[in-house]
């Protein structure tokens, strides 16, 4: 019985030295490269989010509102809001 624990401490021993032989002393690990940062699309994003300018984003708030104020509702307010983004 003790011959097989020696035995077994022994076979652990070399193993332990055989797995830290491989690494010199002094080295330290590399850490892996950072990935990439994901590429920005507006795909997902909300519809007109961070595509229209200044004048655009104007026009729609007055369009919106005039709209809003003949109480048009769908296929109306459609062609209204059109309509009233090519005048300006």
């Amino acid at each position: 019985m003790k011959l097989s624990i020696i035995a077994v401490s022994l076979s652990a021993l070399i193993a332990f030295g055989v797995a830290t032989a491989s690494v010199p002393m002094g080295t330290k690990a590399t850490p892996a490269p950072p990935a990439p940062p994901a590429p920005t699309s507006t795909h997902n994003a909300p519809s007109g989010a961070g595509t229209m300018s200044g004048g655009q984003q104007d026009r729609m708030k007055t369009c919106n509102a005039d709209a809003s104020k003949k109480n048009l509702n769908g296929a109306a307010r459609k062609s209204y809001m059109s309509d009233c983004l090519k005048k300006k």
